[in-house]
């Protein structure tokens, strides 16, 4: 067999291989993990244990100065009967739906009003928060502890409220005497969007001073199900003073080492100033908020209770001394809701909250992701479509990257001119290759001719590409969003497919298993599959059969990968390709070269036709 045909076999072998490989191991596990997590969540949802006593929650032992770590209940039964076991205050906010739980004080219940599971607008709200005892228990707790517990409020205490409903307007005060000379206070107030203000204060009426330490933490119970993207990191968040940003998924926290005197392991940032502690998912997120000019103790912990994971970010203030007719206070904040860009930042300059705007995964390329945000954002409010406004960044990006691009082609258009001469020298040097790109290369440096010139385009479009990709994947402000007839959701695949002439037959492709994702090739992956193929029919066609065979699958690959990517995206790199088509032609015209489009369609389309006789 010749050479030429065995890598032939072999670039067509890697090729395929490439696709499947994508489909098995990447894109159809997380679509089937995506689906297994739905269905758990269902099956659990109705999960009711008959006739059980209150599902009453302990706090593990905390050694002096620790943030209690929360235990996993008993019983598990629907939310709705976790919430109806304790008395509650609601909460009534323009953009949060909820109560605060009387026993214990917590905030457990959480709903956003401005969110939907679905694209349809009768599909249930985005539930955020749950109490102790529903399937997915995910809370915030606020207090104090100190050398004595047994003195302090619990998990267990029962509140005492001034009024029945919380208000951007009308704060609640929680209230309980210890019978031992302390009295406690929780001032909660909240703003219209996402934040709330809990104040703790103390009164000391005993006869002896007492030292305590202001705690906050987000505790949430059980590994959630994650979509496991490297560009996306869910999981512990925070930014912990001049340690800067830390994220640890959950099964990195799950393998740090055992924190001194307590059962749990994790890792623990002491005497750090300004930041956050929190827990991350792709759109929301809740975290705990210090005073940014105190020092605290921050940490991320994760304890395995009757097997079940109950994974904790916590902030620890330092020691205050409360003497006999003194009163102490502290203040902390919680975020609580979706991860909007203009909401998190302007919490950040507003609060003067450290690095906040991190909550959302800007990722490596945040000079570029944040600012092509910004500039999607702007034509989004001016035209009222996500997808017009990637159509006009796209052209903006060309028309910035022209000048490049001009010389790019420019030189390109210098090589086709010396074809003859490169095909003449490997003809001549056929046997000896190191002789044959000496003479390449002197003939590169008469003709004044940079052969990598021609990868710049794609060299830069590269990281552009990567920062779309991230933006349309990781910002809420994208979710749901419709471009124009079938795309509904521009951060979703295009939910058409080929393999059933794109819902003409009643058949569903994407319950195939395992192939499923593989079959879900939609109208807008083929599109930019036939404008990748015409971009490439611009250019001569390749000398080597193996490169030429390579080029001629790529717009296969592509448009099977990127049959999984968000719509979005997919249309940017169809409009991308169209217009850098057009751009090419037009440099090729400006500098006297060839268009080679036509002649190539041309000859495709002749070696497909039946030969005349």
């Amino acid at each position: 067999m010749r050479e030429d045909s065995k890598n032939l076999i072999v670039a067509i072998a890697l090729s395929v291989a490439i696709l499947i490989g994508w489909q098995y191991f990447y894109a159809a596990p997380q679509s089937e993990k995506q689906r297994l997590a739905a269905q758990n969540t269902a099956q659990q949802s109705t999960q009711v244990t008959p006739n059980a006593s209150t599902p009453g929650q302990a706090t593990a032992p905390a050694a002096p100065g620790a943030v209690p770590s929360s235990s996993a209940p008993q019983v598990v039964e629907t939310r709705e009967a976790a919430l109806a076991r304790s008395p509650r205050v609601a909460i009534d906010t323009p953009a949060i739906a909820g109560s605060i739980n009387l026993r214990g004080g917590r905030i457990d219940d959480v709903a956003l009003k401005h969110y939907r599971e679905t694209v349809d607008p009768k599909s249930p709200n985005i539930i955020l928060f749950s109490p102790s005892g529903s399937p997915n228990p995910y809370y915030a707790d606020f207090g104090w502890v100190g050398a004595q517990p047994s003195a302090l409020p619990t998990a267990d205490t029962v509140w005492t409220a001034d009024r029945t409903t919380l208000t951007p307007s009308t704060p609640v005060t929680l209230s309980w005497d210890n019978g031992q000379g302390l009295i406690f206070r929780r001032t909660i107030a909240v703003d219209e969007k996402s934040m709330f203000t809990v104040k703790n204060a103390v009164e000391n009426k005993g006869a002896a001073p007492v030292t305590l330490n202001a705690y906050g933490l987000v505790s949430r119970h059980g590994k959630p199900a994650t979509l496991g993207y490297y560009v996306l990191h869910e999981g512990m968040i925070g930014v912990l003073g001049d340690k800067g940003l830390q994220e640890i998924t959950y099964t990195n926290l799950d393998k740090e080492g055992a924190l001194p005197g307590q059962n749990t392991v994790g890792k623990t940032w002491d005497g750090v100033t300004g930041g956050f502690v929190g827990i991350t998912d792709k759109y929301w997120a809740a975290a705990v908020i210090p005073d940014q000019s105190q020092a605290f103790q921050g940490s991320f912990t994760s304890r395995l209770d009757a097997n079940n994971h109950v994974y904790q970010a916590n902030m620890l203030g330092g020691s205050q001394t409360l003497q006999p007719g003194g009163t102490t206070e502290a203040t902390q904040r919680l975020f609580a809701g979706a991860k909007e860009v203009a909401v998190v930042d302007g919490y950040h300059s507003s609060l003067g909250i450290k690095n906040f705007d991190l909550l959302i995964d800007w990722g490596w390329f945040y000079f570029i992701t944040k600012p092509l945000f910004k500039v999607l954002d702007f034509f989004y409010k001016l035209f009222g479509n996500f997808g017009v406004a990637i159509l006009l960044v796209t052209v903006i990006l060309k028309a910035i990257f022209f000048p490049l691009a001009s010389k790019s082609y420019a030189s390109m258009a210098k090589m086709k001119a010396v074809q003859p001469e490169m095909a003449s020298i490997r003809e001549r040097y056929a046997d000896d290759k190191m002789k044959q790109q000496q003479a390449l290369m002197e003939l590169y440096k008469k003709e004044k001719i940079n052969p990598v010139a021609g990868c710049w385009p794609v060299l830069i479009q590269i990281p552009v590409f990567f920062a779309l990709y991230k933006v349309l994947f990781v910002t809420i402000e994208m979710r749901h969003a419709p471009f124009f007839g079938w795309i509904r959701d521009l951060a979703a695949p295009d939910p058409t497919s080929l393999f059933n002439l794109f819902g003409l037959i009643p058949y569903d492709p994407g319950s195939v298993p395992m192939i499923g994702h593989f079959l879900m090739l939609g109208a807008w992956p083929l599109i930019m599959g036939v404008t990748m193929w015409l971009q490439m029919k611009m250019n001569p066609e390749p000398p080597d059969p193996v490169q030429k065979q390579v080029f001629a699958w790529m717009p296969v690959i592509f448009t099977f990968m990127l049959g999984s990517f968000p719509a979005g995206l997919v249309i940017y790199w169809a409009w991308n390709n169209l217009l850098s088509v057009t751009q090419q032609g037009f440099i090729m015209k400006r500098n006297g070269v060839k268009i080679e489009l036509f002649d190539n369609l041309r000859k495709t389309f002749a070696r497909k036709s039946p030969a005349k006789g």
